[in-house]
């Protein structure tokens, strides 16, 4: 192992050869890692009857079972509320207020009185 002092000793070149020497090294360990794994990897797929290319895959749907469908937009929701000035403003009920309902609750009108009929 080498010292931080020998480090500090030594040229530019030096360091720069180490350097590639070390990503040399951890390139050649980090393959032998992953050899490793996989064939410990195959070892634990054989002990339950399987090779590792058929865990590694994935899994067919069962007969008759088709993929989903993108989902398709919702349908927007029908208005519940009619501003009574303007029969053409609508509010579903969902989300923020819209301002002519509020100021319309603010005068004292009631929600039922604004809720349009066949809901």
């Amino acid at each position: 192992m080498i010292d931080k002092s020998e480090l500090r000793k030594m040229s530019r070149k030096e360091l720069e050869k180490l350097s590639n020497d070390v990503q040399k090294a951890l390139t050649s360990a980090k393959a032998k890692d992953h050899r490793e794994a996989k064939k410990a990897a195959s070892k634990a797929a054989a002990e339950f009857g399987f090779s590792l290319g058929e865990i590694a895959e994935p899994a067919s749907l069962p007969p008759g079972k088709a993929k989903k469908k993108a989902k398709t937009a919702k349908k927007p929701s029908k208005p519940a509320f009619a501003n009574p000035a303007n029969n053409a403003q609508t509010w579903t009920g969902k989300g923020r207020q819209p301002n002519w309902y509020r100021d319309q609750i603010a005068a004292g009108t009631a929600p039922e009185a604004m809720r349009i009929a066949n809901q």
